[in-house]
């Protein structure tokens, strides 16, 4: 029998099917496997479901939750939302910038952070807000404060 290169995506297509009609699920499940979905990843996907790469990537690039690199061991996630960008969260986020040396949207070169925006965390009343790992919101932030978090997990 021969040994496949990406179980991962087999164990998916088992799943799903190897239609065309089940790219998303996929990709999706893939991911979920995975952690992201790498050039070499999408190119077999494409190839086993029988459809063109440009449509794989025509998919992952039109949802937004598909990834094409590898997180970095923390995402920062920064609201941008009405409540926090009208309480200077603007400055939080050039202060982060600064201080991690990336711009928004960017990782950090020893992939220890990535900076992301958001459009509202759900906590208003504490904004400016950011969460880091999805778990730990740090509410009523000011450039100083935001700085001070993120060292708790260097």
């Amino acid at each position: 029998m021969e040994k496949t290169r990406y179980p991962q995506v087999e164990m998916e297509i088992r799943k799903w099917g190897s239609k065309p009609s089940s790219l998303i699920q996929v990709l999706h499940g893939t991911q979920e496997r995975i952690g992201y979905l790498s050039q070499n990843v999408l190119e077999y996907i494409a190839e086993r479901l029988n459809v063109s790469l440009s449509k794989v990537y025509g998919v992952v690039t039109f949802y937004n939750f598909f990834k094409t690199q590898k997180d970095a061991d923390h995402i920062i996630m920064t609201c941008m939302g009405t409540a926090c960008y009208v309480k200077n969260g603007e400055e939080v986020i050039k202060a982060i910038e600064k201080y991690l040396g990336i711009k928004m949207g960017g990782k950090t070169s020893d992939g220890k952070f990535s900076l992301r925006i958001v459009r509202c965390l759900g906590a208003c009343g504490m904004a400016p807000v950011m969460c880091i790992d999805g778990d730990d919101i740090y509410g009523r932030l000011t450039p100083e404060k935001a700085i001070e978090a993120i060292k708790r997990y260097q």
